[in-house]
């Protein structure tokens, strides 16, 4: 998997995590692939819908197993740190934070190796995600979610 295509999961994980993915987050990756080279290079629809095929049929499983991936990737401090960024703007882009997808940031989170004093000296107001959790419990209420394919309009 491709920097870039990693990024677009952590998108992906964050917008799907909570078990709704809202219009204002599937606005924000298209922004981001209008606006910036950030997922240069990928099928976005095509990918997306191929992770939507993947989470219905794998539920809280798919989100888990991105953890995994992002675990054994090797990252350098920059490219951990766009994976957070990435991760914190799409849990923010329908400005309804829930639990859920700041537990599934943190779970994210404790996959990198960044500090969090490198990640506040970019993001200085986002000192709640990286406080520690209570539970870390998987994500299987996913099971009965189902999404729909992504459209995403030129």
């Amino acid at each position: 998997m491709s920097i870039k295509e990693l990024y677009l999961k952590a998108a992906f994980c964050c917008m799907a995590c909570d078990g709704n993915i809202a219009e204002e987050e599937v606005n924000l990756i298209k922004e981001k692939t209008e606006k910036s080279s950030l997922f240069d290079g990928i099928d976005i629809e095509k990918t997306l819908n191929g992770y939507i095929d993947s989470i219905n049929v794998l539920g809280g499983s798919f989100l888990n197993s991105f953890i995994k991936e992002l675990k054994s990737s090797e990252l350098n401090e920059e490219e951990e740190l766009n994976v957070v960024k990435t991760a914190i703007e799409m849990i923010e882009a329908d400005n309804t934070i829930e639990y859920s997808e700041v537990k599934y940031f943190k779970r994210l989170r404790s996959a990198l190796s960044i500090s969090d004093d490198a990640i506040l000296a970019v993001l200085p107001d986002k000192e709640d995600y990286l406080l520690p959790d209570i539970n870390q419990n998987d994500f299987e209420f996913i099971q009965n979610v189902t999404f729909a394919a992504i459209s995403i309009p030129a």
